[in-house]
C-alpha cells in the first residue's frame, strides 16, 4: 500500500520507507521499517518482499520536518484528515492506494546509487 500521488508531485522526490508487518493477528512480531529509498525502489522492494508471503508492506515518504512544532502541525493535519475520513462511504473491501505493477526488485548497486541521489538532495531540503 502506498499513497496515490498526482503526476509531478514533489512528494515523490522525498526519501521513502517501507514498513513490513504481519497481515493478520495470527503473528505477533514488531513490524520492520527499512529505508530510506527512492520511491520507485521502495515500491519494487516492497513488492518483491511480500509477493509470496503473508505480509503487508506500507510504502510512505519521510517528511524532513525541522522542529517539534512542524511535527505537531503534521500530526494535526493527519488527525484532521482522519476525522474527515469518518464521513466517507463505507469500505467496499477493495484495497486502497495506488496499484503497483510487480517488477524486478532493484539490485544492491541500484539501491546504493539511490542512496547517493537522496543524500545529494538533503541539503536542498533544508537539512
Amino acid at each position: 500500500m502506498t499513497l496515490s500521488l498526482p503526476p509531478g508531485s514533489p512528494v515523490a522526490e522525498l526519501p521513502w520507507v517501507i514498513t513490513v508487518g504481519a497481515i493478520g493477528d495470527d503473528e505477533d512480531w514488531e513490524p520492520v521499517v527499512c529505508g530510506p529509498y527512492e520511491r520507485d525502489h521502495a515500491l519494487a522492494l516492497a513488492q518483491a518482499v511480500v509477493a509470496d508471503e503473508d505480509l503487508m508492506a506500507v510504502v510512505e515518504p519521510l517528511l524532513p520536518l525541522m522542529d517539534a512544532e512542524a511535527i505537531r502541525d503534521e500530526i494535526s493535519t493527519a488527525r484532521a484528515a482522519s476525522i474527515e475520513s469518518v464521513h466517507l462511504p463505507p469500505d467496499d473491501g477493495e484495497v486502497q492506494g495506488e496499484p503497483v505493477e510487480p517488477g524486478p526488485a532493484p539490485s544492491a548497486s541500484e539501491v546504493r546509487a539511490g542512496f547517493a541521489r537522496l543524500a545529494a538532495k538533503l541539503p536542498g531540503m533544508g537539512l
